[in-house]
């Protein structure tokens, strides 16, 4: 069986190459997109990506100033998320500083309440003792 050879009509191989890279075009459909996402509603990068009909990486990747418009216009920029973790991170610190201080005090109050403890145990025995007749009365150790 014979093989299908390639045509030579323009117009097949113009459908088959890929469409030509403009950035400027791009950027251009890429505002408009954002403005007609802006009058619908809801602004995010995958919205903005979606009505332009690119990938949100290539927002991401090639036009990295109009990602953070996209982001600003969110209420999301880079640099307002990157200082909201911060303070966060701040915050959490300063509770595990306080919560460490807690758990020093109450493991010291806890040593001291067992010695209590142990001493009054020891107090009970002689007591118990002297009330059923087995010790008899004294001083120990007391002043």
């Amino acid at each position: 069986m014979p093989k299908p050879t390639p045509s030579k009509d323009p117009a097949v191989e113009v459908a088959d190459a890929p469409r030509r890279r403009d950035r400027d075009a791009t950027l251009h459909q890429l505002n408009l997109a954002l403005s007609r996402v802006q009058r619908r509603g809801k602004v995010t990068l995958k919205a903005v990506a979606e009505e332009a009909n690119v990938s949100p990486p290539l927002i991401n990747n090639r036009y990295p100033d109009f990602a953070e418009q996209v982001r600003a216009i969110m209420g999301k920029t880079i640099r307002q998320q990157r200082n909201d973790k911060a303070d966060l991170l701040l915050e959490e610190r300063e509770k595990n500083r306080k919560l460490r201080e807690l758990v020093g005090s109450q493991l010291t109050e806890i040593t001291k309440l067992a010695s209590v403890n142990e001493a009054l145990r020891m107090e009970m025995v002689i007591l118990k003792g002297i009330a059923d007749g087995k010790v008899a009365r004294g001083s120990f150790g007391r002043k």
